[in-house]
């Protein structure tokens, strides 16, 4: 079926974004596993493997739409040197995807592709309930409790 452009061009800049935080949260579970923070490593491969899902979605969407999934684009990556800076920049990166996936959608229903809107709402929903909504619970716990306390609580 083929697809409009714009919507096309849309989804491999998702794409982009979903690779790219991939490849951040790969690093960091890395960082994580090598600090022994082993809950945060776990957290953090779930994460990684989780972006993945989302671009498969997209890739099969653009595919199915006719179009050219772009899997060589990245973004600067920000790679955190610590867990507090870590988790800023995962929550900053996943707050910057959620108003991206709000643009997508938005072209989505005013192109009339309902089905890639409806495909990408389940993104958001996975984006704002799940990734955001964790690194602002950690960051809260961090303030809360102390990072020392924080990081101990998440040794293996």
């Amino acid at each position: 079926m083929k697809g409009k452009k714009t919507v096309i061009t849309a989804l491999n800049g998702l794409l982009t974004h979903e690779m790219s935080a991939a490849d951040q949260y790969f690093i960091h579970s890395r960082m994580y596993q090598d600090w022994g923070l082993e809950e945060l490593y776990e957290r953090m491969k779930h994460e990684q493997e989780e972006e993945l899902d989302h671009a498969a979605k997209i890739i099969e969407r653009v595919l199915f739409l006719e179009g050219f999934p772009d899997v060589a684009s990245r973004a600067k990556l920000k790679i955190g040197k610590d867990v507090t800076s870590m988790i800023k920049n995962d929550l900053s990166y996943e707050m910057f995807v959620q108003k991206e996936l709000v643009k997508v959608i938005a072209l989505c229903e005013k192109e009339g592709d309902y089905v890639t809107r409806q495909m990408l709402l389940g993104l958001l929903e996975d984006t704002e309930e799940d990734h955001l909504y964790w690194c602002e619970k950690q960051l809260g716990l961090i303030e809360k409790m102390g990072l020392d306390n924080y990081i101990q609580s998440k040794m293996s």
